[in-house]
């Protein structure tokens, strides 16, 4: 079954013979029990809710969900949960990580230290969402609007590599890959072009994988084929994108605030690299957005296998 919206996901999440095991740390926060309730009666993953267990009770019976029903393991600290969801995925008890109620920056403190694990040796870690705006004609992933703030050539490599494991993994035998830049064209004095630029030739001489990379490539070019056919711009990618490849954390950040809140586009994120895939949704996120992204989370946990 090949990924053509969010609600892909959530059916190849459901037909798995396996559910991923989601170790959800801080678990006391509404939108993200909201979704995991969802999540799991509805046989997309298996939650393992770590954190204050008399809040955790309190809110499920608030959403109507039984407390019985769902495992809960209590948790006296952040540092306390963090340390029990580790142990989890090491023990190959969970399958995947999930963010409550606690800072960002803990959570992923607790994946890059080197003593839990869950990173391998030369891996980086990088985010890439999927996003549904109502004007382009199939999903759109986004690589990396959230974590990696101004990544060289090397990191830009690595972000390329991470989202195209992922979609690989979802069917898309052969993204293609907008490594964006404000032009289309090599300028030495523009950094992101020259990037962008060797991104596409590594790609040509096989160094970068299981995907097709134009670069440099402005936005409009990549999601536009009309906007192409009047600039005469002729590319495989042009106008049909699979993955816009942001040049850094500033352009990714506006891009997507763009797609959520102008063009109301519905989003699923993962943070990719380590050894299970982590969902590191904002607080302020919607309860579907985690809901889908813990779908997105369950097939890449299942692609890993």
């Amino acid at each position: 079954m090949s990924v053509t919206c969010l609600n892909d996901l959530v059916e190849i999440a459901k037909r798995g013979a396996d559910k991923a095991v989601f170790a959800v740390v801080e678990a006391q926060d509404e939108h993200t029990l909201e979704s995991v309730i969802e999540a799991a009666n509805e046989g997309i993953m298996i939650p393992k809710l770590i954190g204050n267990a008399e809040k955790i009770k309190t809110m499920l019976s608030g959403f109507g969900a039984d407390p019985a029903g769902f495992e809960i393991v209590s948790s006296g600290s952040i540092d306390e949960s963090l340390s029990i969801a580790v142990e989890m995925i090491n023990a190959g008890v969970a399958a995947a990580l999930m963010k409550g109620k606690l800072e960002s920056a803990d959570y992923l403190r607790a994946i890059v230290k080197k003593e839990n694990r869950l990173l391998d040796e030369g891996s980086k870690l990088s985010v890439t969402g999927f996003f549904s705006p109502p004007e382009y004609h199939k999903l759109l992933a986004v690589s990396d609007p959230g974590l990696n703030t101004y990544p060289d050539l090397d990191g830009k490599r690595v972000i390329v590599e991470n989202a195209v494991r992922m979609l690989n993994a979802l069917g898309f035998s052969k993204p293609k890959v907008a490594a964006l830049a404000s032009i289309e064209k090599l300028n030495p004095k523009m950094p992101d072009t020259v990037d962008a630029d060797l991104l596409k030739k590594m790609n040509q001489s096989g160094e970068i994988k299981n995907c097709i990379i134009e670069g440099p490539i402005s936005l409009d070019l990549a999601i536009s084929a009309e906007s192409a056919r009047i600039k005469g711009y002729e590319s495989p990618v042009a106008g049909d994108a699979d993955l816009l490849i942001v040049p850094d954390i500033t352009s990714g950040n506006f891009l997507v605030k763009c797609l959520t809140t102008l063009a109301r586009a519905q989003t699923a994120g993962c943070v990719l690299g380590a050894r299970v895939p982590a969902i590191l949704v904002s607080r302020s996120a919607e309860a579907s957005d985690k809901y889908y992204s813990i779908a997105l989370a369950a097939c890449v946990a299942a692609g890993m296998k």
